[in-house]
Formats: C-alpha cells, structure tokens, sequence
C-alpha cells in the first residue's frame, strides 16, 4: 500500500484523493483524463499543523454541514458532561470543534473556541498543542485581513517550536510568516522566511517541504522578476511531484508555468497551454475533491486566462473568466479577500477597453473598498487617481474628478510618496487652469514645485518655474 505525501496516510492505488486528508492524488490520472494531459504553484499554500501525528484537523475533508453539527453537537454534550462532574475541560476537544466550525466557514466561532483552547493548554502545559493553537489562529487573522495579529501569532507559534526543537513544524511556521508578508508586499521580510523554509527543509533532508517551500519562494521571485531561478525550481519540482504522484503539486506548478510564460511576456501561447493543461487536471478530479480547495486551485487559472484573453482582444471570453475567477475566489476565501481587488481592478480595465465607462467606475470602486479594507493604501490611492482622471477624460465631471484625485494626492502625502504628489500636483493645476481658476492653478503648480524640487526634478521644476512666471505676469501678480 501507498503512504500519502501529504498526510503519510495508507493509501490504495486507485484513490484519486487521500480518504483522511483530501489532497488530491495522481492515481489513475491518465484514464481519469482519458490521457489528454500531458505532464511536460498559485498563491503561496497555507500550513495547518497537526493535532496528532497523521491528523490535519484545519483540511477541507469532505463533509457536509448537518454531519459537522452532529459532530458539535456531541463534543457540546461531552463538554457538558465533563462539567456537570466537575472534570477539567480538556483543550483537545475545543480544538477539534474550533476546526468544525472552520470547515463551516463560521469564522467567529471557530475563533472564540480556539483562544479557549489555547488558555487551556496553556494551564495544561502542553507546548505542542500551545503552538499548534497559535498557528491556527495566525491563519484565521490572516484570513481576516488582520495581518499584525497573524504575525504576532506566528511568531508565538515560532517560539514555542523552538523550544520543543520540532523542525519539521517550524518549517510550517516559516512558510506561513513568509505568506502574511507576501500579503502585505514586505517583500524582503517575505523572501527571507521562505529562504529559511527552504534552507532548514534541505538540512532536515525533508525533500516534500523542501519542494512546497521552494514553490511559495517561487510567487515572491515573480515580483523579482528572477525567472531563470524560477525555471529552475520549477523543473526540479515539477519532476518530484511526478515522482511522488503529487496531483496538488503537479496542477500548481503547471499553473505557475503559465504564470512564468505570462510575465516574461515572450510567448502567450505558452502560457495558455500550462493554464489549460492545469485546468484540465483539475477538471479531472471532479467530485474526488471538495468544491473549496477547488476553487482555490482554479481561480489564479481563470484569472491569468482571462488577462490573455484581453491581449488578444477577445473581450467577452476576458470577461467571463475573470468573473469566473472572482466566483471563485469569494467561494474558498472567508469574507472579502485582497485577491478581490486585483480581479476588480481588471474587470474594470477590460470595461474601458469595452466603452462600458460606468460599469469600470463601479470595478474601480469596488476595488478601492478591498484594498483600503486590507491597508494597500498606495493602490487605493493610484485606483482613485485613476477613477479621477476617468471622469475627467469620458464623464467630463470635473467635480467628481478633483474629488478623487484630491481624495489619492491625500494618501500619497501621508506616505510621503514624493513624486506622485508631484504628479498630482500638476495635474491639478492643469485642471484648474483649464477651468480658468489661475489662483488654484498656481497654487497647486507651486506645491508641484516644491515636491520636484525635493526629488531633484529640474527638468519639471524649471517647466513649472516657466508655466508659473507666465500665469503670474498674464494677470499682473
């Protein structure tokens, strides 16, 4: 009998999903598919830890509500039980349940019955399950959106493990603080806990971690944009997962092939293949795997399917995949997700180039919610430029467009972004002169000035000097 990569479960030959854990498998794939796919990682992958040696209690297992609620319900009678004698409340049980209301999505109640958990384990003692605790919760805030709590959790969860000196669990650690940072676009913080992932996996001679770690360090090399070191942790990955019948890792390195062929921006077609290709395994698996993890491998697919569509100008299909991918999202995500913002943000680009000017301004919206909602003050103040100068340009509402631009030259100034107030500055001036507002126009020509000044501009500083000079002597300042 097999033994699951993820989980180190047996497993039979013929399962197309671990039976305890859900992670996809490679088992039969070929006739599953009816050999279609032919074998030529997404967001960076979350890591629970376990309860027991071969138990991930945060896993989508496929299980519907009314037997989760039968599974409360009896730990509840248990819990009773257990006080009504006057026994002490054991802490693995609020950590089972806090994982079934997790499972349901209901966030706030999984929440408030792990920190109970935790306060018990920490009257117990018990180290392991302290940390384990502290991770869950640094998974739950980061879902949430509440990126310091996350950290804070992390890092506790870190220090305990340490202590215990289980390296296997600290990797998981590693992994998890190198994704919240990802998320909030730290990305120096970021590559260094994925490095220190990949570094302690490969001592540990932990080949999976060791392959899992290099696939998340994959995500901030994009936005490095080192693509010969992608290539190079893709292929090796790519050949372990084939080697350990990893379905899971082989559909996100497919995917992140397609993501690799997109930025390079030389081939599309390229792109387009591995993102098919890793769609087409997904399909495969059907009702072998639960519709959250899912959506969670398909929604990057759909969206990177959707931004090629648009470069071929095939703006209905860009669409709907990019609606598609939206749905997705929202169905594995908890609550509003940053992820949200960026589809938004497309959508209401593919609007524009549609004519649809309405319709890109309630995207562009809408998108400006999520990223304020998740602190990413500098997209929301370039998506409010951006809704400005929309108004400016397709509404002419002059009003609504100062109000916006005012609105992103306002958070540009609290984070100091010198240039772009320059930027704004200007622009401001040009509308108001335009408006015949000279006052206004010069006022905010001579803070535009002083921003390219600071920046040591001359070229901009000298042409506003000019533009200034000639508007003062026009009317005899």
């Amino acid at each position: 009998m097999k033994i699951c990569p993820y989980c180190k479960s047996p497993i039979e030959d013929y399962w197309s999903y671990c039976r305890n854990c859900n992670k996809p498998l490679i088992a039969n794939l070929e006739n599953a598919l009816e050999k279609n796919v032919r074998f030529n990682y997404n967001e960076p992958e979350i890591y629970h830890l376990d309860l027991e040696e071969n138990d991930n209690a945060y896993d989508d297992i496929i299980i519907n509500d009314e037997e989760i609620d039968q599974k409360i319900n009896e730990i509840d009678s248990t819990l009773e039980n257990k006080e009504v004698i006057g026994e002490p409340i054991p802490g693995s049980l609020l950590l089972e349940k806090s994982s079934l209301y997790y499972k349901k999505r209901d966030i706030p109640k999984a929440l408030k019955t792990l920190e109970l958990a935790l306060d018990n384990f920490k009257e117990e003692n018990d180290l392991l399950n302290v940390a384990i605790c502290h991770n869950e919760l640094g998974i739950i805030q980061e879902d949430n959106g509440f990126f310091d709590q996350a950290i804070y959790h992390f890092n506790r969860a870190f220090e305990t493990l340490n202590k215990l000196k289980d390296k296997s669990k600290i990797i998981k650690i590693f992994n998890n603080l190198g994704n919240v940072y990802f998320l909030i676009k730290d990305l120096e913080q970021s590559y260094h806990y994925y490095q220190e992932a990949y570094k302690l996996s490969q001592q540990e001679n932990l080949i999976f971690e060791e392959a899992k770690s290099s696939s998340n360090l994959v995500e901030v090399l994009f936005l490095l944009k080192d693509y010969d070191q992608i290539k190079r942790i893709l292929e090796r990955n790519l050949s372990f997962f084939k080697d350990n019948e990893d379905l899971y890792g082989l559909i996100t390195t497919e995917l992140k092939y397609g993501k690799l062929y997109y930025f390079m921006g030389e081939d599309y077609n390229e792109s387009y293949q591995y993102l098919t290709k890793a769609l087409e395994i997904i399909e495969g698996l059907k009702e072998n795997i639960n519709v959250y993890i899912k959506a969670k491998l398909e929604w990057e697919c759909f969206f990177y399917l959707g931004k090629i569509y648009r470069l071929w100008d095939n703006l209905t299909k860009a669409e709907n995949l990019f609606l598609q991918s939206l749905e997705a999202v929202r169905l594995y995500e908890i609550g509003d997700n940053i992820k949200e913002g960026e589809i938004l943000e497309n959508l209401a680009e593919l609007n524009i180039s549609k004519g649809d000017i309405g319709r890109a301004i309630d995207y562009y919206n809408l998108a400006c919610e999520i990223f304020y909602k998740f602190g990413d003050k500098m997209k929301n103040a370039e998506l409010k430029y951006k809704i400005g100068k929309i108004f400016l340009e397709y509404e002419e509402d002059t009003f609504k467009a100062i109000k916006y631009i005012e609105e992103a030259l306002n958070i540009y100034e609290d984070l100091e972004y010198t240039k772009e107030c320059a930027i704004i500055y200007h622009k401001l001036g040009d509308i108001y002169l335009f408006k015949g507002m000279t006052d206004m126009a010069i006022s905010n020509f001579e803070s535009a000035k002083d921003h390219y000044q600071n920046i040591q501009d001359e070229y901009n500083m000298n042409l506003l000097k000019e533009k200034i000079n000639s508007l003062k002597n026009q009317n005899n300042y």
